[in-house]
């Protein structure tokens, strides 16, 4: 069985998750379910600040986004940083007419899957990648993200 470690980081300005450590953990393990590397995760939620600052250094747009995955390497073992902007969460669940949780949730599908060598570049690429987010969350009980 891999092994993962994972560091969960809660800025302040994130503010409150609608789920406990315990389930961000196997939102994680799920994702990573498919792999046979150990796996070494830092996952930061922040608020929309830092989530800009970051989206401008690394990405050139000058707002924040949902989710950034800086993934470092994948093996021998899988090790990134996922950064998930909470303000930017709450504002597209309702948006969306979805639940905290569950966007929340499949947001670190997505990004756990970007750091296991994941993408969705081309069309192939993101038909994979998005049956496997939502195989993975259906057996949360989280709704098709997509749909």
């Amino acid at each position: 069985m891999p092994r993962l470690r994972l560091q969960i980081q809660v800025d302040p300005d994130a503010g409150d998750l609608p789920v406990g450590r315990p389930q961000i953990r196997r939102w994680v393990t799920s994702a990573l379910s498919a792999l046979s590397a150990d796996a070494e995760l830092v996952l930061r939620f922040v608020g929309a600040a830092e989530g800009r600052v970051l989206n401008r250094q690394f990405r050139k747009r000058d707002r924040p986004t949902n989710v950034l995955t800086f993934d470092y390497e994948l093996s021998p073992v899988v090790k990134a940083d996922i950064v998930i902007c909470m303000p930017v969460v709450r504002t597209e669940a309702a948006a969306q007419g979805k639940g905290e949780r569950e966007h929340l949730g499949h947001l670190v599908v997505h990004g756990v899957l970007h750091a296991s060598g994941h993408d969705h570049q081309d069309d192939e690429q993101a038909s994979r990648m998005e049956a496997r987010e939502k195989a993975i969350l259906k057996r949360f009980g989280i709704a098709d993200p997509y749909a």
